[in-house]
């Protein structure tokens, strides 16, 4: 597929990367160089300075011929009048990353879809409903539902209370085939796991599950479930201003800030039923005289990832149960989560997986649902005299960096095991690690 970025922001440029890796047709335009001239020459792209909504720069990249326009600016602005050129130009389907919630209110829209925009994408309300969500499901570090619900992927990081800790996979004390570990993060690396390896103390164990086993998964990992009422915030920013909106009905919400224009400004624009303090949440008696130790979790969504890391620790030292940090710098996010300090949130990177879904519905042989950050989660589609279809799963010497973790056949969704034969028309759930997938396909065609 061709593709064109506009805007070499961090989005722009891990979304380029990103699909370099899959030999698709990517340029990246940015009316600044020296943000064109950072990106490694070893990723399979094109760059081009030139403005984002030039008629003459989007002919130059012959956006014409783009299956997908995608613009990601800093300026929400900029990133619609782009589309509105492209799609003018000719560019089959358009992204433009937005800053307002107005525009993805239903009766407004469609508006945009007149001017040329497909789809947008709003990262604020991207992390305010991740957030939400790994509040409603507190014990696990990632949750992600595919095919609509009936299949989840759950991520857990175990510790010494678990059973599944110094046992290999093959010998798990289970004895139905109720989930299947697609993937196992350790320190900075994501294994793919066969039958021998082991979990070990602080791994992050992605399961594949189907919702009637929610709760085994949660006990095999020694994990206590609490419904979460309180919840305070560090910092007002527009995260943690969307969430404030989007959820002041199912939490009661405190954000503390220290400015004081800001607290004023949000006394105004949020519910009543938030409460905002002036104060420095970063001072350890602030966060005591607002009695911490007394909420269900805490937030930190300042504009800085140090902050929100360190704020986070705190918090637990408190023995607030839940934490949550807004690691903005892509090059924390694993620092962040091997230091305990419970769910990370990068909107740059739920920006881009949002958009990775978009690509790839497009293809109707291929559509992927989660990118974690070195790998993907994707559910091809069988055809007729496939390789995948010879033998049963366990015989088909499978290339390394892949597992097939569930089917859908007929709207049915079951997981794989090594008894598993595929057939051709089933859709197969397989977890890879980035870059591998184009090798992949081929079991497949």
């Amino acid at each position: 597929m061709k593709i064109v970025i506009a805007g070499s922001g961090e989005v722009g440029r891990h979304l380029a990367k990103m699909l370099s890796k899959e030999n698709q047709d990517i340029t990246l335009l940015d009316r600044d160089q020296s943000r064109l001239d950072v990106i490694d020459s070893n990723y399979n792209l094109m760059t081009w300075n030139g403005s984002p909504y030039s008629f003459q720069s989007l002919k130059d990249v012959a956006v014409d011929e783009a299956d997908l326009f995608i613009a990601v600016t800093p300026y929400e602005t900029d990133n619609i009048l782009s589309c509105a050129i492209a799609k003018k130009l000719g560019a089959t389907k358009t992204v433009a990353r937005i800053d307002n919630s107005e525009f993805i209110v239903p009766k407004y829209g469609g508006v945009l879809k007149e001017l040329g925009v497909d789809f947008m994408i709003y990262p604020e309300n991207l992390a305010a409903n991740e957030i939400a969500m790994s509040l409603s499901h507190n014990w696990a570090r990632y949750w992600g539902e595919l095919h609509e619900g009936k299949l989840l992927m759950i991520g857990v990081k175990v510790y010494g209370n678990s059973p599944l800790l110094n046992t290999r996979i093959k010998d798990l004390p289970v004895t139905t085939h109720d989930f299947h570990i697609a993937a196992i993060k350790r320190h900075n690396e994501t294994i793919i796991p066969n039958g021998n390896d082991e979990i070990l103390p602080d791994d992050i164990v992605y399961f594949i599950t189907t919702p009637p086993f929610i709760e085994d998964v949660r006990e095999l990992c020694g994990k206590t479930r609490r419904v979460i009422h309180d919840v305070i915030i560090l910092g007002g920013s527009r995260i943690a201003r969307r969430f404030a909106r989007l959820f002041h009905d199912r939490f009661h919400i405190k954000i503390l800030d220290y400015d004081m224009a800001k607290c004023e400004k949000m006394a105004t624009e949020l519910p009543p039923d938030c409460e905002i303090v002036y104060g420095d949440g970063r001072d350890i008696e602030v966060l005591r005289e607002n009695t911490i130790y007394r909420y269900d979790a805490f937030m930190a969504l300042t504009g800085s990832s140090e902050t929100n890391i360190l704020a986070c620790m705190t918090a637990k030292e408190f023995g607030v149960p839940k934490t949550v940090a807004d690691v903005e710098n892509l090059q924390f996010v694993d620092l962040a989560e091997n230091m305990n300090i419970g769910t990370t949130i990068n909107k740059k990177l739920l920006a881009s997986s949002r958009i990775y879904k978009i690509l790839i519905d497009s293809d109707q042989s291929n559509s992927r649902f989660l990118t974690l950050a070195d790998a993907d989660v994707a559910e091809i589609m069988v055809h007729e005299g496939a390789r995948i279809t010879k033998k049963p799963v366990s015989q088909l010497k499978l290339p390394f960096g892949m597992t097939l973790a569930a089917l859908i056949r007929d709207d049915k969704v079951s997981l794989v095991g090594g008894d598993t034969q595929i057939r051709a028309g089933d859709y197969v759930v397989v977890f890879s690690l980035q870059g591998t997938l184009d090798k992949i396909e081929k079991w497949f065609s």
